[in-house]
């Protein structure tokens, strides 16, 4: 018998009082224009595009997440300004990181690589991080609208990210499922 399929997704979360200030921005939002897309989950930047996975074998989607290594204990995520994907997504921009670039793309691998899990995003475009504030129910005019407001404000921000989510949907709300702390690789006995 199948399990019912339910939707996940991994990403970093930034930490409090990140987290709070980013939803009070995607509530302005929802009061400027009605768009409540980017209420449905907390501020995150996606590391893997959202997939289905069935329930009776999330305990092994959990396990072998748990098992994967990465070649830091942290990074450093620095946030700087608005930025837009014209004309559906308004986001707070994310400096350019190597560290990051190469956690998602290595996060990647691993989930293709172990559970057949293939990033939607490696065939949509590059991995260029952001944490989204407003998407999906913006039409034109209400994300022109909606951008008037936030392209001129400043945001600069930084944490440390540790851990990164396993986040699942439940039909309407997007929430943190799991934390899986980094676990950095060690070297092979020669």
């Amino acid at each position: 018998m199948k399990g019912k399929i339910n939707k996940y997704f991994i990403a970093l979360i930034p930490p409090e009082p990140l987290l709070t200030q980013v939803r009070k921005m995607k509530e302005e939002v929802f009061a400027l224009v009605a768009s409540k897309g980017a209420l449905r989950s907390p501020a995150h930047i996606t590391l893997h595009m959202p997939f289905e996975w069935s329930e009776n074998k999330e305990q092994k989607l959990i396990q072998t997440l748990s098992e994967y290594c990465f070649n830091s204990n942290e990074i450093k995520i620095k946030l700087n300004g608005f930025n837009v994907f014209e004309p559906r997504v308004i986001f707070i921009d994310v400096n350019s990181n190597e560290l990051l670039n190469h956690l998602e793309k290595e996060l990647s691998v691993f989930m293709a690589m172990q559970l057949n899990l293939f990033n939607q995003r490696d065939s949509l475009r590059a991995f260029h991080p952001h944490i989204t504030i407003a998407f999906r129910d913006l039409n034109k005019n209400k994300f022109y609208s909606a951008w008037e407001k936030f392209k001129h404000q400043e945001m600069k921000s930084e944490f440390s990210a540790t851990s990164f989510c396993l986040l699942k949907s439940d039909g309407d709300q997007w929430k943190i499922h799991h934390e899986f702390k980094f676990k950095v690789k060690t070297e092979q006995m020669k």
